[in-house]
């Protein structure tokens, strides 16, 4: 697949076939966020695979609390009825920790802890995403959770953030999204 098909091509998806993603697929997803840029090559990521029914429901209940949470404090009406069973159903869940002490030269910068982890860890979820539609799979980057609850429910290490849960297995549907133009967002200083 052309890359350029794949970036407009690949879209968030929230309903998932039962059926399990092999491990060789698994794995070449893990190996396309591994091949992502960083800061001083820093790699500051760490994947957790996850497969575990019980681990996915706890997940999902602590995003309910979350989202109640963000409902109560946004006002966003859509957030309410917002489902979020995706998030048990998924056959798989790769989590995209991350480690702030390899943030890169960003973190002795005077305005505090460096970036560069969180934006390296970004560019590996977007290689996976793109991995994942390439093989024929969809994916969602899921964020509505607390990290400190999460951490505590896969047990990782105090100082690894969960930067991302990607949800990914067989769709049965995407939504078609419309993007503004790239023009409409661009400053060119010449």
């Amino acid at each position: 697949m052309d890359v350029f098909t794949a970036i407009s091509g690949r879209r968030s998806c929230r309903k998932f076939h039962p059926e399990a993603v092999s491990d060789a697929e698994i794995e070449k997803i893990l190996e396309a966020g591994n091949w992502a840029p960083s800061p001083a090559n820093q790699q500051p990521w760490e994947f957790i695979v996850i497969t575990n029914t019980g681990i996915k429901e706890r997940i999902f209940s602590e995003s309910e609390v979350c989202k109640k949470k963000l409902f109560e404090r946004s006002g966003w009406k859509w957030l309410e009825k917002f489902p979020l069973d995706f998030v048990k159903d998924a056959p798989v869940i790769i989590v995209v920790a991350g480690d702030p002490k390899k943030s890169g030269a960003d973190m002795f910068l005077d305005e505090g802890a460096g970036r560069g982890y969180l934006e390296g860890c970004s560019a590996a979820v977007q290689n996976m995403m793109l991995a994942a539609h390439a093989l024929g799979l969809g994916s969602l980057w899921f964020s509505l959770y607390e990290a400190g609850v999460v951490r505590q429910i896969l047990s990782m290490d105090a100082g690894k953030e969960p930067v991302a849960l990607l949800c990914i297995g067989k769709p049965v549907s995407t939504g078609a999204t419309k993007r503004k133009d790239f023009r409409e967002k661009t400053t060119y200083l010449r």
